[in-house]
């Protein structure tokens, strides 16, 4: 099972059992209670600092910004702001949260889709910088107010990415703006007095080819020349989005991102000298990369039943990890009390809830397994937690940072009260 944690020097083999710095998945589980979300301060500081340096090393005029989508745990937030990252946010609430992290307005790019008056209304007031996705709101935005910056998202018509489903540009994708319409919103900005500019792509998501960043940037160059030539504005900044991909496969390349940022920032430079286009600072927002593979989930088995096959019944499920149920996402499964087992049966890793696709793995070669043993389902630092519900009226689980031999709590387990909310039962409904 060794193989299972390379490249991962957060995690070790420890006479079988797993650990997570210097911190025992068994202790985690005896101490919080399963299931719930593990995270490695030491990885999340590593994998920012590796981008932030593979950037740097390539060009000095960059910023770096964190997907909060991603992730938003206030924590993790913190720790990205003590990195000197900027914050994404994609929603008035995130915004607000990285705020509550320490991220200054400046640090804060606001890049909603399909925003409502009262999301722009709110951008506005905030102060952050609001990269629109489409002519409708920026004509919205302009009659509120003008903005100190204003950036389109336009839609290059190419996308990446190895996870079906998650299309970000192209003509199914829904984000993004045709040239046309982008080339108006800018026309119009401008007119209304608008003085900074910027322009975003976002074309891909989990990319693991290195060349792909250097195409992309290439792209989005050729239309912020359109684009100047056409309207006249000069660029602060082009943001060439996320995408920063991690394997989730044992079998699958690991994303070499120094090449990738060299490469990019080769073509952005270059494109930049070609066309003319000023001194704009090159942005990249990643989330995956900097959280992905630092989260763990830990779960117990509660039942193993032997049927048509078999099936291995945990106390996580759908609700607290969507991913394999949405995208058929795969993910490395650990015995956690029990590394140095080989494996020996295909089995069907299951949750409790009422819905076939709620399985984690299915017909996956895994060792010989017990009711009671502990399990890590690897690499959900990003898109877990957030997508996490309470479906079937199950609680959200707790969130634990690991900081060498330290465990803290950093989101305590739900209750019913939790789940319960702001609900209000009529009187006439009332017993």
């Amino acid at each position: 099972m060794n193989k299972l944690i390379r490249n991962r020097d957060f995690l070790s083999n420890r006479g079988g059992k797993l650990f997570i710095e210097n911190v025992s998945a068994e202790f985690l589980a005896r101490k919080f209670g399963t299931p719930i979300y593990v995270y490695s301060e030491s990885r999340i500081r590593e994998n920012s600092q590796r981008v932030k340096s593979a950037l740097a090393a390539a060009t000095e005029n960059s910023q770096l910004f964190y997907a909060v989508k991603a992730n938003n745990n206030l924590s993790i937030l913190s720790i990205l702001r003590s990195e000197n990252l900027g914050a994404d946010a994609a929603g008035p609430f995130e915004i607000e949260l990285a705020q509550r992290a320490g991220f200054s307005k400046n640090k804060i790019l606001y890049s909603g889709v399909f925003h409502s008056d009262e999301e722009l209304k709110f951008g506005l007031k905030s102060g952050v910088a609001i990269n629109l996705d489409s002519l409708s709101a920026a004509k919205r935005l302009l009659k509120f107010g003008k903005p100190s910056l204003f950036s389109m998202r336009v839609n290059p018509g190419i996308s990446g990415g190895k996870i079906r489903g998650l299309i970000f540009a192209g003509s199914d994708a829904k984000f993004g703006e045709s040239m046309t319409n982008t080339i108006a919103a800018y026309r119009l900005a401008k007119k209304r007095g608008v003085k900074k500019f910027g322009l975003h792509a976002m074309t891909g998501s989990c990319v693991l080819d290195e060349n792909y960043f250097a195409a992309i940037t290439e792209k989005l160059l050729m239309i912020a020349n359109t684009i100047q030539k056409k309207t006249g504005v000069k660029f602060k900044f082009i943001d060439i989005g996320g995408g920063l991909g991690i394997p989730y496969r044992t079998n699958e390349k690991i994303l070499n991102v120094e090449k990738a940022m060299k490469l990019a920032a080769k073509v952005f430079a270059a494109g930049v000298a070609k066309f003319n286009l000023g001194n704009p600072k090159l942005m990249l927002e990643p989330g995956r990369f900097l959280v992905g593979d630092a989260g763990i989930i830990l779960m117990k088995i509660q039942t193993i039943k032997a049927a048509a096959k078999t099936f291995i019944g945990v106390d996580a499920g759908m609700q607290t990890l969507l991913r394999p149920a949405l995208y058929d996402a795969w993910h490395e499964i650990l015995p956690a009390n029990n590394l140095n087992a080989q494996n020996s049966k295909k089995i069907s890793v299951v949750g409790p809830i009422c819905e076939n696709t709620d399985q984690f793995a299915r017909n996956r070669l895994l060792p010989k397994l017990a009711e009671k043993d502990l399990l890590a389902i690897l690499d959900t630092g990003a898109y877990g937690f957030g997508m996490a519900s309470n479906y079937n009226t199950r609680a959200k689980p707790a969130e634990v940072l690991v900081s060498g031999e330290k465990a803290e709590m950093i989101r305590e387990r739900e209750g019913l009260n939790e789940i319960i909310g702001k609900q209000k039962v009529p009187k006439r409904l009332k017993k």
